[in-house]
């Protein structure tokens, strides 16, 4: 990332007299981080996203920091005079990639997201959840360094869900910056670098170390390809790890990021076989969902 993002007391209002919907914001975003917006309905976590984006100008204090950004709205456009396969070659070529690199990031994105069948279908014809998928791949094909989520896995199917769960792993893992809001609480859960709530237009924070071992420990014995290397975005859960044989590793990871580390294995390409789970303070309780994969 070329620079983090920061909002320095920031507030928003939406007229000269209209109440204010934000104010005294402050908030950083850096390289290789994942931040959880939370908080009731009406509350200002839209706003705060669309000024994360860019999307709008605070009514006062500064937004610094110009990484290059890519936003999924809470409600996405389809009266657009596009194919979906056109549309996101043609946001492509605006993030700056060539006409052939943008089709082919666009085939690549519509196929991971179960929609490629849909690629010469005019927007205007795509179903609700289609739409979704096209909304989600037109923010991950120029590889953004800052990702801006709202409600980005409404509509979308199982499938398409889990596979934008990795497509943020990828980005963290890569040293991209990712904020989200979305109405599930068990959505990432235990995966966010910080939690932020939004009460009554200001902005109160919660830090959540990924790597603290603060907290019950799971033991997770896993085999991969050969040759392979554990994948990135399972790296930074793990507190500890030995590798007793060839191919074979035995990770420690807390408990409240398990299941973020079990997607991150399962979703790797070619995805890696996960023999147990085991708590450590007793090795012999499995946890629920212990079984070979």
């Amino acid at each position: 990332m070329r620079s983090d993002l920061q909002l320095n007391n920031v507030g928003r209002r939406y007229g000269i007299r209209g109440p204010w919907i934000l104010r005294n914001v402050n908030l950083a975003l850096a390289p290789n981080t994942l931040t959880r917006i939370e908080g009731p309905n009406g509350t200002g976590k839209s706003t705060l996203l669309r000024l994360l984006a860019r999307m709008d100008a605070p009514t006062e204090g500064r937004v610094t920091g110009r990484p290059r950004t890519a936003y999924v709205p809470e409600r996405f456009p389809q009266a657009l005079p596009f194919t979906a396969e056109g549309y996101l070659t043609h946001l492509g070529t605006v993030h700056g990639l060539s006409r052939a690199a943008a089709t082919r990031a666009a085939g690549e994105w519509l196929d991971r997201f179960g929609a490629k069948a849909h690629a010469g279908t005019p927007m205007t014809r795509l179903s609700k959840g289609s739409s979704q998928k096209v909304a989600v791949a037109q923010a991950l094909l120029a590889e953004p360094e800052l990702l801006v989520l709202d409600e980005a896995w409404t509509g979308l199917d199982a499938d398409a869900r889990a596979e934008l769960e990795r497509a943020v792993a990828e980005r963290t893992a890569a040293g991209g910056a990712v904020v989200f809001v979305d109405h599930d609480p068990g959505r990432l859960v235990g995966a966010s670098d910080a939690t932020y709530t939004v009460v009554d237009g200001t902005l109160n924070r919660r830090t959540e170390s990924a790597t603290s071992p603060a907290g019950p420990q799971v033991s997770v014995e896993v085999q991969g390809p050969p040759g392979s290397q554990l994948p990135p975005e399972a790296d930074r859960f793990i507190t500890a790890t030995t590798q007793p044989t060839p191919g074979t590793h035995h990770l420690t990871v807390p408990a409240s990021r398990s299941d973020v580390l079990l997607r991150a294995l399962l979703a790797a390409r070619p995805p890696w076989h996960v023999v147990s789970l085991h708590r450590l303070a007793d090795p012999d309780l499995p946890l629920d969902d212990e079984s070979p994969r």
